[in-house]
């Protein structure tokens, strides 16, 4: 294989060069580091560069899995790798240090791959874009003014631009469905606890975190689901097991679907015109294809299903800033936070345990309204953004008032929060781009556990609408 070919191979592809011995994955991780150094002083994705190792693991015994030999980066934020730092995207974690891999960590080895480093993360993942006192702002490939989404944004650049071809992400209010809307990739934000990431996920106990990875193709994204999707022995939440592996389902025919479209938001407010023309769209091809498509909302008490999350939100945040507080050894200086870090910790610390449990429960309740909506439809489709891709600044939690960060957020990303808080799976696909190069991404969700039917649709989708000859400005 050419080395210059190297970005136009998805990970299985690479994978099966590894297997007919085309390819070593020692050449294969020179060719992931030669593009870091080419392209990072643009972008900003990766922000721990883990080479040696990378070298180390590459000439060593590696699993035969499905990704055997294919670079991959890790998100740095909640997932540990041994040897590796782990800042959370913040000044007051840097000097952390994690001394043995993670539960989700050694599922990705096993399937294969060769972590190469990390990527950038807004502080504690808690904004839809990488802009981050610590890390700086990470950039869209398609165009470096503009953000790569977050909180995987380092993870989607790296993709996007022909780096590594998937990336670990995670996704805790669409904080894998907005850097794949934002760069032009696949991102399946899975069902509550189908990745699962035992010891670690303690802050995953409220149920909206999940982790899975960003890809440039559908069975990229079945591929791995396939490897790391079991529950871990006596798991307390795991979810419903699958018919058959994911790769299968995607060579499966998803049948004639009800899906119910709109752009219904949560302030009622409509969305920027070019992004309503790609929906109205993509409801189009979808009717083409034969599934039955209905204009509908979801209809759900879109203020109160909000309202109902913040005190179990922030009580969760500084007790998982407790964990890390022990782990540092003192409390943060004011200037170590980011102004709406430090006011969630706030307001997290003032809650009383009555308080974020009835926030629970209200939660609980209110996710009703959201599963019953699929029991007429098979999939709800909405675009991921309401706008098109803001550049670097818009949405500013380093500089800019926390108020007014959550405002200019809540106007940017208005759907993807609810199938966090009812646990559900929602993929974003690359379907559209805009007048000025950037890409559109369309959300589609499912029914609880119900992967199978998106990555069927998926696939249709990627056939008829193909989007793997796209290019960015900044690429391989």
């Amino acid at each position: 294989m050419e080395m210059p070919n190297y970005a136009d191979h998805d990970g299985l592809g690479l994978a099966e060069l590894v297997a007919k011995r085309a390819v070593t994955p020692l050449e294969l991780v020179e060719a992931a580091i030669a593009r870091i150094e080419e392209h990072n002083p643009t972008l900003n994705a990766v922000v721990y560069k883990g080479y040696d190792d990378a070298r180390k693991w590459a000439i060593g015994d590696l699993p035969a899995g499905p990704f055997r030999g294919v670079p991959f980066l890790i998100k740095d934020l909640g997932m540990p790798v041994a040897g590796w730092p782990r800042s959370h995207g913040s000044k007051f974690a840097r000097g952390v240090v994690d001394s043995q891999d993670g539960g989700l960590t050694t599922r990705y080895r096993a399937a294969g791959v060769v972590p190469i480093g990390k990527t950038n993360t807004p502080e504690y993942g808690i904004t839809g874009t990488t802009e981050s006192a610590a890390l700086g702002p990470c950039r869209n490939p398609w165009n470096p003014g503009h953000i790569a989404g977050g909180s995987s944004g380092g993870a989607a650049s790296a993709v996007a631009a022909g780096i590594v071809p998937l990336a670990h992400a995670s996704d805790g209010l669409g904080s894998i469905r907005i850097p794949a809307a934002c760069c032009g990739l696949v991102g399946l934000k899975v069902t509550r606890d189908r990745n699962p990431n035992l010891p670690d996920g303690f802050d995953y106990a409220l149920g909206n975190v999940v982790d899975h990875v960003v890809t440039r193709t559908v069975r990229d994204s079945a591929a791995m689901l396939d490897a790391t999707g079991y529950a871990e022995p006596h798991s307390p939440y795991a979810a419903p097991p699958k018919e058959r592996p994911y790769l299968e389902e995607i060579e499966r025919s998803p049948g004639k679907l009800r899906i119910a479209w709109s752009s219904e938001t949560p302030s009622g407010r409509p969305i920027d015109p070019e992004i309503q023309a790609a929906l109205e769209r993509t409801a189009a091809l979808l009717k083409g294809l034969g599934h039955e498509v209905i204009e509908k909302g979801l209809g759900i008490d879109y203020r109160a299903l909000f309202a109902s999350r913040g005190p179990a939100a922030a009580s969760n945040f500084a007790a998982g800033m407790a964990r890390l507080i022990d782990l540092v050894g003192r409390e943060p200086e004011q200037d170590e936070l980011e102004p709406l870090t430090w006011s969630i910790l706030k307001a997290g610390r003032r809650q009383t345990g009555a308080d974020a449990l009835r926030s629970l429960q209200e939660t609980r309740m209110l996710n009703r309204q959201t599963l019953a909506f699929f029991e007429e439809v098979d999939v709800y489709l909405t675009p991921v953004l309401g706008t098109p891709v803001p550049e670097i600044g818009f949405i500013d939690p380093v500089n800019l008032e926390p108020r007014e960060v959550n405002r200019r957020q809540g106007r940017t990303f208005p759907y993807t929060p609810p199938f966090n808080f009812s646990g559900q799976p929602s993929m974003s696909l690359p379907l559209e781009m805009d007048a000025a190069g950037l890409p559109i991404g369309m959300m589609f969700s499912a029914r609880y556990a119900d992967e199978a039917t998106l990555f069927r649709l998926a696939a249709q989708l990627e056939k008829e609408a193909p989007w793997k000859g796209r290019r960015p400005q900044v690429w391989g």
